[in-house]
């Protein structure tokens, strides 16, 4: 009987988690689009390779998916239970909650479980070949990496420069040079204004250029008396419409591995080498710091100390009234100037030191989610499973709603310690452990609570406590039948 009742319970939850699991897979697939849309657009891409790269991208936030899901369908699952009187039913046959949270405790247990083995050893892997495509890709279209003001050799066998480049890929101030052999035309073209249009053939660039010149000469190959007898020849154009050949950088390999070394392609036990590593480098700056500290500290104490010896009596403060005026006013601008420069080197040290600190912390952080995002599950289960029981509402409204809530709190929890630990101010080990020390406590007093049959969002209940309250700033109203 219970075994049937088991794979009832694991059938309902399952339901609305292949569900929410793909909505919410496709809602942070299309956050990515958006962002990278522009990375995407005119650069001789396949569809194929686009899916692919989504599709790279999109298995990283898996991580992030799995726990909001089990929230999710876990409020729905037990939502429905209490709305159809399922747990109702099953209490009166003597079957209790937390007997009704047991497989779905196990399935939440083996998915927290894939959950780490999968962010162990496939999500790096999926991210080195995304952030390698999006490199290479990068380099596919040279019209996106063009500086204003910059002469770019990036399109094979020209020269170009623009002085202005706008979002809607027009340009100004044009200036193109071909790269010219001994026996080529030499062949410059500087224009006002001009646009980058999709070429029909995505292996060329096409560029329309309006009001300029077209500077060429005819005498490649011919002796330089030849070249001095006859000028340049120059044409004069209202629009003129040029193609680049860029297939050497649209054949280039899209997937090809150029970014080898960066944390986020290690498994957990590659970036406790890192972090072995990071702390032996930083002790290293931190050693050199102190030196260079210390000696300057030591040549202001000793500056100072030297100015401060008289035939009197030794005393402890520096007597400046024995010495003359221009003596006085240059030991006290000196002094000024070494502790002056003493805080210079300081303030310096620590800017220096700024960016090792928060890259420490990107990568503990980035290590200890590996494991913390597995607990999280477990945690978001307790709290789903408890909020949908009592509640007793099932469908997308409510659960909705307190689904959302709840992961935003933990999101912005999440997102705040990272900047502190980045900032040095947290540690990064406490930063990313943190949002479940703080929602755990949450989830065992929910689950307390509704294995306890708590009226925690009955209204009826907030009524009569606050009745006293409001009866106050009621009016007594007469019955109808004596007025």
């Amino acid at each position: 009987m219970l075994k049937i009742l088991d794979r009832y319970i694991i059938k309902t939850f399952f339901g609305p988690f292949f569900f929410i699991f793909s909505v919410l897979f496709f809602i942070f697939i299309v956050n990515i689009i958006w962002v990278q849309l522009g990375q995407f657009m005119g650069k001789g891409l396949s569809y194929w390779q686009i899916i692919k790269l989504l599709f790279y991208l999109g298995v990283s936030v898996i991580s992030m998916v799995l726990p909001l899901t089990i929230l999710l369908a876990s409020i729905m699952s037990f939502g429905e239970f209490g709305e159809r009187y399922e747990l109702a039913a099953m209490k009166a046959a003597g079957i209790s909650l937390t007997r009704v949270m047991v497989p779905l405790f196990g399935v939440t247990t083996i998915l927290s479980i894939m959950l780490f083995f999968f962010s162990n050893n496939i999500i790096p892997d999926f991210q080195r070949k995304a952030k390698n495509m999006l490199f290479n890709i990068a380099q596919t279209k040279p019209a996106l990496n063009f500086t204003p003001g910059q002469f770019i050799d990036q399109i094979p066998g020209y020269m170009v420069k623009f002085d202005k480049i706008h979002e809607d890929n027009s340009i100004e101030g044009v200036f193109v040079h071909r790269k010219a052999s001994t026996f080529e035309n030499q062949q410059s073209i500087v224009a006002e204004k001009g646009k980058f249009i999709p070429a029909a053939n995505n292996h060329y660039l096409k560029l329309e250029l309006y009001k300029g010149y077209v500077f060429e000469d005819n005498f490649a190959g011919k002796g330089e008396n030849v070249r001095l007898k006859q000028p340049d020849q120059a044409i004069k154009f209202d629009t003129l419409v040029s193609h680049f050949d860029i297939s050497e950088l649209i054949n280039k390999a899209i997937e090809e591995e150029q970014i080898t070394d960066d944390y986020r392609f290690q498994t957990f036990n590659q970036l406790n080498k890192t972090i072995d590593l990071n702390k032996k480098d930083n002790e290293r700056f931190f050693s050199t710091v102190t030196d260079d500290v210390l000696n300057q500290t030591n040549s202001t104490v000793s500056y100072m100390d030297k100015n401060n010896k008289s035939k009197a009596p030794v005393k402890q403060q520096l007597k400046l009234d024995t010495v003359k005026g221009n003596r006085k006013m240059e030991i006290i601008y000196n002094a000024y100037t070494r502790l002056d420069n003493l805080k210079t080197t300081l303030d310096g040290k620590a800017n220096d030191f700024k960016p090792n600190v928060k890259y420490f912390s990107k990568v503990v952080i980035y290590q200890q989610r590996i494991l913390s995002y597995s607990f999280t599950c477990i945690i978001f289960f307790l709290i789903g499973a408890s909020l949908g029981s009592i509640i007793r509402k099932g469908g997308m409204g409510v659960p909705v709603i307190i689904a959302i809530v709840i992961f935003i709190i933990f999101y912005v929890i999440n997102v705040g310690m990272e900047n502190l630990a980045w900032a040095g101010t947290l540690n990064p080990y406490l930063a990313a452990w943190l949002p479940n020390i703080i929602l755990f406590p949450f989830g065992v007093i929910m689950t307390y609570k509704a294995l306890t049959d708590s009226q925690l969002f009955d209204a009826e209940k907030y009524k009569a406590f606050l009745k006293p309250i409001t009866k106050r700033f009621s009016k007594n109203k007469e019955h109808k039948r004596y007025q």
